[in-house]
């Protein structure tokens, strides 16, 4: 089932979100509606926050060539265990703040433990836009934009931008 994506700005977004005691079926259909969600955005990841619910929870995809095998990702309770010294940086952009890009900085290589959908605890180390997805992701848990790596003035007027869009949406729902 498709769930409403929050915008910003929404205060839940800024929250930093709970850990995952057990990963109950409850929690396994809100993952199955994330990665739903996240498809149909069309997106390639999406972080339970984004859709109104404060648990430590992210899904993830970045295949994105046409004839290449999905790779979905339900991680609970992510965290980044190890980073490179090295950087990439990458235009980034958020269904929680649509059609606004910029470009962010990041590091290349990170190694990301988390709890899979069976209860198993898994790490893997990702690079490239897998690398930066997931760190935009495990952001969000922490109540992170991409924006709040931005100066000062280029948050605010996205925000601004974000705030009218509201507004729009709100007048036509």
């Amino acid at each position: 089932m498709k769930r409403p994506i929050l915008i910003h700005p929404d205060p839940r977004l800024k929250k930093v979100a709970k850990p995952v005691v057990d990963v109950s079926d409850a929690l396994r259909e809100l993952a199955d509606d994330m990665l739903e969600t996240m498809y149909d955005a069309p997106g390639i990841g999406l972080a339970a926050p984004q859709v109104g619910v404060m648990d430590r929870l992210i899904v993830l995809d970045c295949i994105k060539k046409e004839g290449e095998s999905p790779r979905p990702l339900v991680m609970f309770n992510p965290e980044v265990i190890a980073s490179s010294e090295e950087e990439n940086t990458y235009e980034e952009g958020c269904l929680s703040i649509p059609e606004q890009y910029a470009d962010v900085t990041r590091p290349a290589d990170v190694t990301v433990r988390w709890i899979d959908r069976d209860g198993a605890l898994q790490e893997e180390t990702f690079d490239g836009l897998w690398a930066t997805c997931v760190q935009h992701e495990i952001d969000h848990l922490e109540g992170k934009l991409f924006i709040d790596y931005l100066r000062p003035l280029k948050r605010q007027m996205i925000t601004r931008k974000m705030v009218k869009l509201k507004r729009e949406m709100a007048r036509a729902g």
